[in-house]
């Protein structure tokens, strides 16, 4: 990254809105650049001295702040990412090509600008299902969970810079924040971590829920895992049950599949004979097969044939 490019992303670095990969980066050339860390030193010493000053806003002013951000920011990233093809086609086939190549590309710039207008998103469009969702009870990216001897939770979190929080469960602000953690789609270990806080409270049916999306939606299998097993209690429950079901039949890690039969082979019900029968038609793993066949058998249900 150049030294510019550096020097407009420094606030956006501070303030947590940067992704990963670029935050990553940016570290990388600060650390070798004197004058940029320099610049990132004025900013910290400016965003120190705003903060003395900050007011307490409201969680859903913040929440469509940061959407309003995010929307802005890919629009941009869109934008520059059109202009730039747009120029790289403007001087291959137009400044720099023969001269009987130019009307083609006189065209082709025609065509782009017809077809990018089209395709370039809406302000809305740019949010894609942030636009769509309701403000979340919690803003900001959770960055660490995990809990003393003493079972005091502690939870690192961004709103306008990094804070963290330090109480226990019965804390509504420390429940939310581990139930915004439990889907925060950047970390799988700062999922994990949350489901794991989480699992000794699943008699909250708020907090079964988080469980039973986790096990259906994420794409960890092993946040999926430790959704499932934190769900274990309530495997009687047909909210419950009908989550596992789903992962016995449509969860691509075996894993995943061989908890559920487990936690499944213990509910004596006719739905879950039904869904371990259907699973036979199409598992393929052996040992699956198996632990499902005993399972009926247990059950006292016919096989069928398979």
């Amino acid at each position: 990254m150049s030294c510019q490019e550096v020097r407009d992303l420094i606030p956006l670095y501070l303030y947590g809105e940067l992704s990963f990969d670029e935050e990553e980066r940016v570290e990388q050339h600060l650390a070798s650049c004197a004058a940029c860390s320099a610049e990132r030193a004025r900013c910290e010493k400016l965003t120190a001295l705003l903060g003395e000053g900050e007011a307490q806003v409201s969680a859903e002013l913040l929440a469509r702040c940061r959407r309003d951000l995010a929307a802005a920011l890919a629009k941009e990233r869109r934008r520059r990412g059109f202009l730039t093809a747009a120029r790289g086609i403007w001087q291959r086939w137009v400044v720099s090509p023969p001269m009987w190549m130019r009307p083609v590309g006189a065209v082709a710039m025609l065509t782009l600008g017809f077809f990018g207008a089209r395709m370039l998103p809406e302000d809305s469009a740019a949010l894609g299902p942030l636009a769509r969702s309701s403000p979340p009870a919690v803003v900001g990216r959770v960055r660490l969970v995990d809990t003393n001897s003493s079972g005091e939770v502690r939870v690192q979190y961004e709103e306008i810079r990094p804070r963290e929080l330090r109480g226990s469960f019965q804390d509504e602000r420390i429940r939310r924040l581990l139930l915004a953690a439990a889907s925060d789609p950047t970390d799988p270990g700062v999922r994990v971590e949350s489901i794991d806080l989480l699992k000794d409270r699943t008699a909250d049916a708020e907090v079964r829920r988080a469980l039973i999306n986790a096990l259906r939606t994420d794409e960890n299998a092993g946040v999926r895992l430790k959704a499932l097993e934190a769900l274990r209690p309530y495997a009687h429950d047909p909210e419950t049950r009908q989550a596992l079901a789903q992962a016995l039949l449509t969860d691509k890690h075996a894993g995943v599949r061989i908890a559920a039969v487990d936690l499944l082979a213990d509910v004596k019900e006719p739905d879950v004979a039904g869904a371990l029968q259907q699973l036979l038609h199409q598992e393929e793993d052996q040992y699956i097969r198996q632990r499902s066949l005993k399972a009926l058998a247990e059950m006292k249900a016919s096989y069928g044939t398979f």
